[in-house]
């Protein structure tokens, strides 16, 4: 914020710079009974009372003076940002057309000529006092307003996180194969679009923002699964031909339930657009035998194709209640084999370069024996 003393009860402080002491004399016998005064016989002294703590809220600027003249003085004031909005206005005996055209490209806010007028000098002090003080008014509004939207920005991300959380947690609460595979999957995904943000094929769409937007979305990729029935959601073992068909429908049931989320809030959200991409097609194949729509190729969206790399190493390397996970090693041995049928080429190939990334997170955010046990017994009471 600005300090100005104009505004606030005050008088205002004007500085005057003038190396002949007859002219401060004047000056100073013109300005006193409306304005405290502060006096200084060189540029360099200007300046240092001009960055002080008690700045000046104008300055009277004499321009031909012993060493540092009075443009360069400006100069100076105007390159400072702790003095470049006090308003300067030359008082001198130059009165040439290009000597005025200077001071005013220089930053000041005035010209006056000597021998000076004094109704005229008091009369634009007081007028650029006052235009000032508005400046300084809209610049503290600015930086208000600047710092309230900052707030409200934060606060507006926060409650993004928080929603995403609260709905992945629904979903997690509903299956007992999730826990800590919603942030691994969320960490995979961001790892795998940062590795692939230079690829000529992707770079137009993997910028800093849409990878952020996915990976605040991605926790949501498996958000449908509250629609499944508990008998085949939780069943231990592999499921029967009509139990798949169901289970295959959690895809289009997430991308509805974000939908009607979008449709309520009546405005389009960067982050539902993305979890809906990502929920509805993540288990979509490269060579199209994947569901619901059965997509091929580039056909699938760039963020279920992404999301797809990330929930099969997962899905792999986890243990569940029912079976123990492959090490690293098998998993991605495995995944090798869909290259080019499951999963685009080039997002495989980009994984394996970074598989070492991708091991790191999983031991990061691995499930413990108690998350397990916790799971066990919430499969066995569902069942019963």
């Amino acid at each position: 914020m600005n300090t100005v003393n104009v505004n606030l009860g005050q008088r205002a402080t004007i500085l005057v710079v003038d190396d002949t002491p007859a002219n401060l004399a004047l000056m100073n016998e013109l300005l006193q009974a409306d304005y405290k005064v502060k006096n200084a016989f060189s540029g360099e002294r200007a300046l240092e009372i001009a960055a002080s703590a008690n700045p000046p809220d104008l300055i009277l600027l004499d321009i031909m003076m012993p060493g540092m003249d009075g443009y360069q003085v400006c100069e100076r004031l105007k390159r400072n940002p702790k003095t470049m909005h006090i308003p300067v206005i030359f008082l001198t005996s130059k009165s040439e057309v290009e000597d005025e055209r200077k001071g005013l490209e220089l930053g000041a806010v005035d010209y006056i000529t000597k021998p000076i007028s004094a109704p005229i000098v008091m009369a634009r002090v007081k007028n650029h006092l006052a235009l000032n003080a508005m400046a300084v008014f809209l610049r503290d509004q600015n930086d208000f307003l600047e710092l309230e939207v900052a707030k409200r920005t934060r606060e507006v991300n926060a409650i993004q996180d928080v929603t995403i959380l609260a709905m992945a947690s629904l979903a997690e609460t509903r299956d007992c194969e999730t826990g800590n595979h919603i942030r691994r999957t969320q960490f995979y995904v961001k790892a795998l679009a940062e590795k692939l943000s230079s690829h000529p094929r992707f770079a137009w769409f993997l910028t800093d923002v849409n990878i952020n937007m996915l990976y605040k979305s991605a926790p949501l990729h498996d958000i449908g699964k509250i629609g499944i029935p508990d008998r085949i959601l939780l069943k231990p073992g592999r499921f029967e031909p009509h139990e798949f068909e169901i289970m295959k429908t959690h895809t289009t049931l997430g991308r509805d339930a974000i939908e009607h989320a979008e449709k309520a809030l009546g405005i389009e959200v960067d982050f539902l657009s993305f979890a809906k991409s990502i929920a509805y097609s993540h288990q979509e194949k490269w060579d199209g035998s994947g569901y619901p729509l059965g997509l091929a190729g580039d056909d699938i969206p760039i963020a279920a194709r992404l999301m797809a790399v990330a929930d099969v190493y997962d899905a792999l390397i986890s243990r569940r209640v029912y079976k123990t996970g492959m090490s690293h090693e098998t998993a991605v041995a495995i995944m090798s084999e869909g290259r080019g049928s499951h999963f685009d080429a080039d997002m495989f190939d980009a994984f394996a370069e970074i598989q070492e990334d991708f091991r790191a997170i999983a031991l990061r955010f691995s499930d413990s024996d108690d998350d397990m046990g916790k799971k066990q017994e919430y499969l066995e009471q569902a069942i019963l």
